[in-house]
């Protein structure tokens, strides 16, 4: 078939040559007339086009046989490539290695990660060689497959998932689509063995959603529960919550998978560490503290998102607290212009922050490292996706100011690790029973390291005969991870800007140290000159915080203090859809600080939106008399009319102080359910549940 349509495209060429040559002699110059009558019709140059157009078909027709198998050549790429896909997925690697345990993490700041790469080691124990699996990575689907590669290895497997939960109810950005495929329940379970840890914190409405969620699921799709679902809870103890479910979840396993531990000693470390000399790195392909993408920080290309945030220069930061505040809240207006960011009203802003310098610099004198040094770590397990633990060949100085957690409270498994390299008979002694599971322990946790607030500088300063080796440091110490910030602006209003509003964190710890927020710290010095503006990677998370579609429902708002910010920017909003000639419904805020004289952030522009009508204000001033007076007594006072707005089909929203205040909003909305809407106490119940469902 190619051979005919080749020669019958050639025959067209070689006509078209001829007709063009022949409208081209036409239009010669008359006066030549009598000469071309008497020339031939063609020149040298045609003869050799027709030629050549002969010789390309004799070579068609003749000597082309092999090109004819072109189109089924083509299509073996595109089997090999699937194939390929395949290979990839989790339960090539399982099958590579027969490993028996994957553990899958759904993680928004690392922790639940964390500790699926600690219930994976541990699985060397009992003989179950694990692999760590990120639901964003991999292809979920193949978990339909792990029964058949039980077959096919004849010995059972498990699936454990360790889900944390974020936002209101939401999942981790890493498991949106693996929550997508358990709504729809395109995936069967079906005998597949799996067990769930749930990280949150009670002191939010949806805690652990997503946990009780995917376990929940799991059973419905099939699934075979092995141990009952842990609840870990971060506004307790987090740690201690794992641990306890761990210890649980591995003599159930026993009994299922009918396996004991061993005795013999493992090797818990992961990564090879290996210092590069001069010669061995090319210097421009050394990290600098970019995310993800050398030279991502320079060369910058949208989409902007987690692992390639933008460099957004600050345009405004100063601070919203006045003189007596003893205080600094900033407001700080980062310039999107040209990346192609959007954003909403209740969105969050991500930062990326960088460590203290001078904690940086005091761990690597306590040390005794070579800060410039450069190195490298990779990962000993080939078949594992993270080939690194943080962006490498990298410095020292590097790795501790922008990929480690140098703040973050060590786990009980660092103190673990930190004992084997203390000297100091009493001080190992101290580390070890902190790190065991003893009530002692426990306490002697609690206290020192928890109430105290002791970070890893604290640690090696109160410990100096403990000196571990700053590879493994890196292998144990969380990674850094952005901060979010609800935005404090709308899209409506400022296109080209995104708003921050956050108090800098600082407070005297027991030990009579000072301890400072990483994030706002850093961002409290990025302040702009006339010709510099300071730079800072941000990117968006989008948020189901949102205003209701018509501007005409009533809205009733609680943000004390910094929990103002989102509403800030739906008030911007509402005054913008007010200027567009759009019916705009009641819109009720209730704001409170401690002194109207030192901490009333926004006052002038709150107090400009009460006088054009649109904002009716409600503000609690909680020092300024002798009886302290919150936004709570505010909401009670007016409880008729806030039942009225709730009527109408108003929607509720509270930002703060998830640990207290929600708890006494919600009690006070059921009270006020109860009092002005005649409701029966599971009326009123089921009507604030309803309330928490709308977003």
């Amino acid at each position: 078939m190619l051979r005919n349509w080749s020669l019958v495209f050639l025959g067209f060429l070689a006509t078209w040559l001829v007709t063009c040559r022949a409208e081209a002699d036409i239009k010669e110059d008359k006066s030549e007339n009598n000469q071309e009558s008497e020339e031939g019709y063609f020149s040298t140059l045609d003869y050799i086009l027709i030629a050549a157009v002969g010789l390309a078909g004799a070579y068609y027709l003749f000597f082309r046989d092999k090109e004819e198998k072109l189109p089924e050549y083509e299509i073996k790429p595109m089997v090999a490539r699937q194939e390929s896909v395949s290979e990839r997925g989790f339960i090539a690697k399982m099958r590579k290695n027969k490993r028996r345990l994957v553990v899958f993490y759904g993680s928004q700041t690392g922790t639940a990660e964390e500790f699926a790469g600690r219930l994976a080691k541990e699985g060397a124990r009992y003989g179950l060689k694990g692999l760590v699996a990120d639901p964003e990575e991999e292809e979920m689907d193949q978990l339909e497959q792990l029964k058949e590669y039980e077959e096919e290895i004849g010995e059972p497997c498990l699936a454990v998932f360790m889900m944390a939960t974020y936002g209101e109810g939401d999942p981790p950005d890493n498991a949106m689509d693996f929550n997508e495929k358990l709504q729809e329940g395109s995936i069967n379970f079906d005998g597949i063995k799996y067990s769930v840890f749930g990280l949150g914190n009670k002191t939010y409405e949806h805690f652990n959603a997503m946990g009780k969620y995917v376990d929940k699921r799991l059973i419905e799709l099939g699934g075979k529960r092995i141990h009952e679902l842990g609840i870990g809870d971060d506004d307790a103890n987090l740690e201690d919550d794992f641990i306890t479910w761990k210890e649980a979840f591995w003599l159930s396993v026993c009994k299922e998978l009918n396996i004991e531990a061993s005795s013999e000693e493992f090797n818990t470390r992961q990564f090879d560490f290996k210092i590069l000399e001069d010669g061995d790195y090319n210097p421009e392909k050394v990290y600098t503290g970019e995310v993800a993408r050398l030279r991502s920080y320079i060369t910058q290309r949208p989409p902007f998102d987690v692992k390639n945030p933008y460099m957004s220069p600050i345009k405004i930061n100063r601070n919203i607290h006045k003189e007596g505040s003893g205080r600094h809240c900033m407001h700080i207006e980062v310039d999107i212009e040209g990346s192609r960011i959007r954003y909403d009203a209740g969105d969050h802003v991500a930062v990326y922050p960088t460590n203290n310098v001078d904690l940086v610099e005091k761990i690597g004198k306590l040390l005794n490292l070579d800060m410039e040094a450069v190195f490298t770590m990779n990962n000993l397990d080939e078949d594992s996706s993270k080939r690194h633990p943080f962006p490498c060949p990298t410095t020292y100085r590097t790795a501790l100011l922008h990929y480690v957690d140098i703040v973050a409270i060590p786990r009980t498994h660092i103190l673990q690790e930190l004992a084997r390299y203390t000297e100091n008979n009493e001080e190992k002694s101290k580390l070890e029973l902190m790190s065991g599971t003893t009530p002692e322990g426990k306490a002697l946790y609690q206290s020192w390291i928890v109430e105290d607030v002791r970070h890893l500088a604290h640690i090696l300063e109160d410990l100096p005969s403990c000196k571990p080796p700053i590879d493994h440091l890196f292998e144990l110490l969380p990674r850094l991870q952005p901060r979010f910030y609800s935005i404090a602006s709308s899209a409506k209003v400022h296109p080209t800007s995104i708003h921050i509003c956050g108090v800098v964190v600082e407070y005297e710890t027991p030990t009579g140290r000072v301890n400072k927020g990483v994030a706002t710290t850093w961002l409290k010095e990025k302040v702009p000159e006339e010709d510099d503006l300071p730079k800072v990677p941000v990117y968006v998370r989008r948020s189901q915080f949102r205003l209701p579609n018509r501007p005409q429902t009533p809205v009733i708002m609680i943000g004390p203090g910094t929990g103002l910010a989102p509403f800030r920017g739906f008030i911007q909003e509402r005054a913008w859809q007010k200027e567009q000639g759009k019916p705009v419904g009641p819109t009720l805020l209730y704001f409170g600080c401690r002194n109207k004289s030192h901490d009333y952030i926004y006052q002038e522009e709150l107090e400009a939106w009460q006088e054009d009508g649109l904002l009716d204000l409600r503000v609690a001033f909680s020092r300024d008399q002798a009886e302290k007076r919150y936004v709570t007594h505010l909401l009670r006072e007016s409880g008729e009319y806030v039942w009225q707005l709730l009527e109408q089909g108003g929607h509720l929203y509270v930002c703060g102080d998830a640990k207290m205040m929600a708890k006494d909003v919600r009690n006070i909305i059921v009270e006020i359910c109860k009092t002005h809407g005649s409701m029966t106490d599971a009326d009123s119940d089921a009507f604030v549940k309803k309330l928490e469902t709308q977003k």
